[in-house]
Formats: C-alpha cells, sequence, structure tokens
C-alpha cells in the first residue's frame, strides 16, 4: 500500500481565450490518482470540506478506488488554485489556501494512517508548505518504519510559500530521510540558485537523498545516484492539450512501476530499473498532457500506447473505469 500525504483543492483553470473550467487537483491529489489507475493500492490522507467541492474530490478518489484515511468533512471551505493557460498549454498558478479544509490535519489521525500496510509514503507540494498539515506530515516522515520508500516531490509553487528560506530549511530536514527526490527544472533554481543540474544534483544528494530525478517538460529526464550514476532517459512524444499535472503524474507512475515490482531502496542503484522506472513516469506524464486538466491515464492505456495496433499485453493488475 502506498501512502500519499498532502493537499487536494480545485483548479479553476484559465485558458487563453478567457474560459474558465473546475477541475479537482492538488499535487498530492493527482498523485494518488495516478497510482490508483496504475492498479497499485493507495490511500490519500488529507481531509475534505463539506461544501460541494469537497465531495467532488473525495468523489473522484473513490471513483479511482483510492482509500481515504480522513473521509470524515470538515466545514472549512476547499482551498482553489487559480490556473491560467498560454497558447502552448503551459500553466502559471495563484493560490487561496488560508484556512481551507485540505490543510487541516493532526499528528493522531496521520499516524493512524501510516498502518503496517503501508510500503511507500509520497509527501509534497503544498501539503509542506501550510500548516497544520506542512508540520504534521514532516513528523509522519520522521516517524515511518525504516522499510517504508520515501518519495518527496517539492513542487516549488513559489506565490503560495510565504517565507522561502523556512521552506528550503523543511526540504532539507526531509532529504535526509528521502530516498527518491522528484524534482523539475523549475524546482531547481529555488533549491539550488545559480548551479547547473549535475551540481545542484550533487548537492541534493549530499544533503541525504538517494536519487534525485529531474524532469524538463518534453526534454529528456535525467536521473542521478547516489554512487554516482547518472541517467538520461527520452520522453515520448506527445500532442500537448495542457500540462497541469504532469509532473504529478510522472511521480506517481514512476512509484506505481517501482511499487507493483515490489522493488526498495535498495534497487534504485540498479541504472538498468531506474532508467525502466522513470521511462514509465514519462509515459505517463506524456499521455496525461494529451488531455485537459490533471487526468492521468488507465492502466489499460499505458499497454495500448506500449503496444500500438494490437492487444494491450498481459501484466499485473486491471485497469478500472
Amino acid at each position: 500500500m502506498i501512502l500519499v500525504a498532502g493537499e487536494s483543492l480545485i483548479d479553476l483553470i484559465v485558458g487563453p481565450r478567457g474560459d474558465v473550467h473546475a477541475s479537482p487537483g492538488g499535487g498530492p491529489f493527482n498523485t494518488a490518482r495516478t497510482i490508483a489507475r496504475l492498479g497499485q493500492p493507495v490511500r490519500f490522507l488529507g481531509r475534505f470540506s463539506a461544501d460541494p467541492f469537497g465531495a467532488l474530490l473525495a468523489g473522484k478518489l473513490a471513483d479511482d478506488q483510492v482509500g481515504l484515511a480522513l473521509p470524515e468533512q470538515v466545514p472549512q471551505p476547499t482551498a482553489l488554485a487559480i490556473v491560467s493557460l498560454n497558447e502552448a498549454g503551459v500553466a502559471r498558478y495563484w493560490f487561496h489556501l488560508t484556512g481551507t479544509a485540505g490543510f487541516v490535519l493532526d499528528q493522531p489521525s496521520a499516524e493512524r494512517a501510516l498502518r503496517a500496510d503501508v510500503t511507500a509514503l509520497h509527501i509534497g507540494t503544498l501539503g509542506l508548505v501550510v500548516e497544520p498539515m506542512a508540520g504534521v506530515v514532516e513528523g509522519l516522515a520522521g516517524q515511518r518504519p525504516s522499510s517504508v520508500l520515501l518519495m518527496l516531490d517539492p513542487n516549488w509553487r513559489a506565490s503560495a510559500i510565504p517565507d522561502p528560506s523556512a521552506h528550503l530549511a523543511r526540504i532539507r530536514r526531509l532529504l535526509v530521510r528521502t530516498d527518491i527526490l522528484k524534482t523539475s527544472m523549475e524546482d531547481l533554481p529555488f533549491l539550488v540558485p545559480g548551479d547547473d543540474v549535475p551540481a545542484a544534483a550533487r548537492t541534493l544528494l549530499g544533503w541525504g537523498a538517494r536519487c534525485v530525478l529531474v524532469t524538463d517538460g518534453p526534454a529528456p529526464v535525467r536521473a542521478f545516484t547516489a554512487d554516482g550514476q547518472q541517467l538520461t532517459v527520452p520522453t515520448p512524444p506527445a500532442q500537448v492539450v495542457d500540462t497541469v499535472g504532469a509532473g504529478d503524474a510522472f511521480g506517481g507512475g514512476f512509484l506505481a512501476w517501482w511499487a507493483e515490482r515490489g522493488l526498495d531502496r535498495d534497487q534504485l542503484a540498479d541504472p538498468g530499473l531506474l532508467a525502466a522506472a522513470v521511462a514509465a513516469g514519462a509515459r505517463v506524464a506524456a499521455l496525461t498532457c494529451t488531455r485537459a486538466g490533471a487526468e492521468p491515464p488507465w492502466q489499460q492505456e499505458i499497454r495500448a500506447a506500449e503496444h500500438p495496433g494490437g492487444q494491450p499485453a498481459p501484466g499485473p493488475g486491471t485497469a478500472r473505469s
């Protein structure tokens, strides 16, 4: 079981011609949906509002068979993200977060969610920014059993971070315990200002991460490991509708592939396995970009993309619709 801890919110997506539509989102929310659609058991640790948007968010997770660690509603309103898309489908974000439901979390509830069946914990995005959730999730990462793999996606949103120095300090504390750091070219200038990608990766590994994955839109993904390996993995071409949720889909795709094979942190040093997991994440992200909003693909869509013109290859797990 993979536990994804963090926020859910509603993306109010404004297109280049001013059209607006509401889409369920939030980095951890998108990641949990990705993992579930790829056939892996996953539980979401986060709160939902009693307002209509809260019901929509909880319903989306339930439809995708994501387990809800905290299904009880709270009176605070749902958080909102204003998302502006340019003609190329690239997104910019503004946030309404203060006093919202998605960040209501207490330590006892979080600890109960980290049950004996959890094999991996995914954290990041605004769930590490907004209190009280941020402090609780940091504490949860430190209390997890040593057998539980930790994946961290900072997904740095400068407009939502009131104290960048304090947030970077939190990331550095978490990196001491992090097995997989999923980051992007947009994140690196905030995490390690002024460094090129290899130098930044060395710094992040020096802070404690076992493996650093760096995405760069349609450019190849670069992976760096604590034992000095460097891999470059191409991304598949895609007809981009928008890039909302692509990074979340990549992280979810990587972690689902890893969990499906029962791998642990020691296998991160295997270049063949690491490259295959990165390629799997890139396929999932590419398909997510071909549709509006953060709508990750199902397992059967991935298999069809891997075997075009024929029947999807058999494999563990089944797609759900």
